[in-house]
């Protein structure tokens, strides 16, 4: 085989992985529940949904077992995704988020990661819709109360969601504690921008997931 036809086959190889990397498609679980079945309108690009619901019935899902059974899995894939932002490697950006999002829809930072790939390539359309998922699960949590009492607190089903809202909001913790008057919360005390503020979270379905994976 000479030196052309060598470089050839190296070349359609080459291609070949890295068209397959940049389509990578999200798998869409099988169990026949409510969450897959929102996860294939929203792959399909039917976003107006009930996103409280939809986080909900995650809980719901036999798909929750697995997201619990694979959490080291979606730790690592979300270290990985910071390393490749950092390297603004948005094609493999692209394969990890949808691998996240192949164990749990639901994560609002890998929503938020592979929109802001895809903007970054200029594919506005895909760039819009996780958009749109990232805000739609967000405000499902934070329009459902102020987050200024126990009784008001946001409404998270995983702890990951208290993280990415106090992300959001550009605050650091500086203590976490439990705090059960007017309901079951997480009390974090943070600090934004030199200034010591209190955030509660309802954290009742947070128990109701631990039960659910028996911890």
């Amino acid at each position: 085989m000479n030196k052309i036809v060598i470089l050839s086959l190296l070349t359609s190889t080459t291609f070949i992985m890295t068209f397959g990397q940049t389509n990578t498609e999200i798998v869409i679980p099988t169990f026949r529940d409510r969450y897959c079945e929102y996860v294939r309108d929203l792959e399909a690009g039917k976003t107006d949904i009930d996103y409280q619901d939809f986080r909900f019935n995650f809980l719901e899902s036999e798909q929750f077992k697995v997201a619990g059974e694979k959490s080291g899995d979606l730790k690592n894939l979300e270290d990985e995704m910071y390393r490749q932002l950092k390297n603004s490697d948005y094609q493999g950006l692209i394969h990890t988020a949808k691998q996240m999002l192949s164990i749990d829809y639901t994560s609002m930072i890998a929503h938020k990661m592979l929109q802001g790939a895809y903007k970054s390539i200029g594919d506005t359309a895909n760039s819009t819709k996780y958009k749109t998922i990232e805000f739609g699960l967000l405000n499902s949590i934070v329009k459902k109360g102020d987050g200024r009492t126990c009784k008001s607190g946001w409404p998270v089903i995983q702890v990951a969601e208290e993280y990415f809202i106090l992300r959001m909001i550009g605050a650091k913790v500086e203590k976490q504690s439990i705090d059960n008057e007017g309901g079951l919360c997480d009390k974090m005390v943070v600090n934004i921008k030199g200034e010591q503020m209190t955030y509660y979270f309802e954290t009742s379905k947070v128990f109701l997931g631990y039960k659910k994976l028996g911890l």
